[in-house]
């Protein structure tokens, strides 16, 4: 995988306050990466949406890892990867973190839902006792090979027992080992305001839409001291009804023609995932080869 131009340590210990796109595939992250970002987030609820399924935990650490892997693989920024609970126990995140580190994740969140969890915005959440997700802090904190691989974690305590129950897991789990706090489903500027006086810690927020967060920028979570801002299934979101009218166009009119202005061109694809640059490789592999085999052959006396 390419070499990182910085760590997620080092962009949070820069005091400057990162937007993070939500990405589904490689070539979102890289489209993310040539655009100016300087991290990128696997969301667990663009990625099971990619997959026709539920944000309901029913991934698996296989499939996470899969695409963890294809997308470090194309980028030299932070990938942030959702790990829904830990996929288990305390022991499970022993693993999980090993093999998400290995895929080239820079940090993954962990979250204190009871299984089967349900996206941090929708009502019905159960979250388990605060022991249980301290002893998943310090086993992935235990398990981590890498001090630069981070280990966020995320209360979902605001929607369940109230703000005051979320500050203070927030407050243990910091005492655990987290390197970050994520707490989920604030529904006000005041109560994000409020977390981030009474949590010390580097703080990220969620500023998904149709949730029950209000959506604030960057720049006001920034000013409030959230030194990460994720955007989790924007992109996924946005290409999901780019496709549905591109559809509904074709259903319609039977042609596209008159819509080429609602597609990436072939070139700018090309250009962003270096098309040419594989071809030119393949001629010079090419040319390398071919000079091998005549020297061998004129060696050797061969006429094939």
């Amino acid at each position: 995988m390419p070499k990182l131009r910085w760590t997620l340590r080092e962009l949070i210990a820069s005091g400057e306050t990162i937007p993070v796109p939500g990405v589904y595939a490689p070539s979102i992250a890289m489209l993310a990466e040539r655009m100016g970002f300087k991290a990128v987030y696997l969301s667990g609820a663009a990625l099971t949406g990619l997959l026709g399924m539920p944000d309901l935990g029913i991934i698996t650490l296989t499939e996470v890892a899969m695409f963890t892997k294809y997308i470090s693989e194309k980028i030299s920024i932070p990938l942030i990867v959702d790990a829904d609970t830990g996929f288990g126990e305390a022991i499970n995140v022993s693993r999980a973190v090993r093999v998400l580190e290995d895929a080239g994740a820079s940090a993954i969140q962990i979250e204190d839902q009871v299984m089967p969890k349900k996206c941090g915005h929708l009502s019905g959440k159960e979250v388990v006792p605060v022991e249980e997700m301290v002893k998943k802090i310090v086993m992935a904190v235990n398990s981590r090979r890498s001090e630069d691989f981070l280990i966020i974690a995320r209360t979902d305590a605001r929607g369940v027992t109230g703000i005051d129950d979320a500050i203070e897991r927030a407050r243990i789990y910091v005492e655990a080992g987290a390197d970050i706090i994520f707490p989920e489903a604030l529904e006000s500027a005041e109560e994000f305001r409020r977390f981030a006086q009474e949590v010390r810690a580097p703080l990220m927020a969620n500023m998904t839409e149709f949730g029950k967060s209000p959506l604030l920028s960057v720049k006001e979570l920034g000013d409030m001291g959230y030194r990460l801002v994720i955007f989790p299934a924007t992109t996924f979101r946005a290409s999901m009804m780019a496709s549905k009218r591109i559809l509904e166009i074709i259903r319609d009119r039977g042609t596209q023609r008159d819509h080429l202005d609602l597609l990436m061109s072939r070139s700018e694809f090309y250009s962003l995932i270096n098309y040419y640059g594989y071809e030119e490789e393949d001629r010079r592999v090419d040319s390398i080869a071919r000079g091998l085999l005549e020297r061998v052959k004129r060696s050797a006396g061969l006429k094939i």
